[in-house]
């Protein structure tokens, strides 16, 4: 696997402060050796580390991790650079948002693991209600079970105002029927960067997803 060292820390906190285009251009060595390449052979080795506990994703980083470069077209931050490395470890990797996922993201400070569907559409939406509502015992069973629980805490997801008539009365007993979207987060200090317990780490929390996870799949 890649060997994190502390120049992956401290360009992206150097990059905090210096978030333009002459710097980054006169760094862009430091960052493709320092940052780039052992984030995507590190997310390679995390393909194959899921694998192993059941994933079965028939992807490589390069479909997964994604470009350090924002799109600042629609934004009124202009800052070029994203101050974090990430990847999308989903069926179809970073462009699939049909599958839950299993999302990383790397800052200077924090590591993040997010997993579930983060902006469902409306089809996909429906699905995972109808689905709820058919297994809702089997649903609170995944959302409480320790696992979960101490690793992610609960279920995340902007809330619907508004529900159709049909979901009500299932709303009386979960109210998570008003989610929008349903992923959850853990995260750590970007110390374990340099640290044994990383793969550790990324275990636990694949397999306190896992479950959640493969009841929000759909074909």
């Amino acid at each position: 696997m890649a060997k994190f060292g502390i120049e992956f820390i401290h360009f992206l906190a150097d990059l905090e402060v210096n978030n333009n285009r002459d710097w980054f251009n006169a760094n862009k060595e430091r960052f493709k050796t320092s940052v780039e390449e052992p984030f995507i052979e590190f997310i390679d080795h995390v393909i194959v580390l899921l694998n192993k506990e059941g994933a079965s994703h028939n992807i490589k980083a390069k479909d997964c991790v994604f470009r350090i470069y924002r799109d600042v077209r629609f934004s009124k931050d202009k800052s070029p650079y994203k101050l974090h490395m990430s990847a999308l470890i989903s069926p179809g990797g970073r462009k699939d948002f049909l599958h839950p996922g299993f999302y990383i993201e790397f800052t200077a400070d924090k590591l993040r693991i997010y997993a579930g569907i983060y902006e469902p559409q409306n089809p996909l939406l429906e699905k995972i209600r109808q689905k709820i509502s058919k297994h809702p015992d089997l649903f609170k069973k995944l959302y409480t079970a320790s696992s979960f629980r101490k690793t992610y805490g609960q279920i995340l997801g902007e809330k619907a105002k508004r529900l159709d008539a049909k979901w009500r009365s299932l709303a009386e007993k979960e109210p998570y029927i008003y989610n929008k979207a349903f992923y959850y987060k853990c995260e750590t200090d970007a110390a374990l960067l340099l640290e044994k317990g990383l793969d550790r780490w990324i275990i636990q929390a694949f397999k306190a997803a896992k479950a959640m996870n493969e009841f929000l799949y759909f074909k």
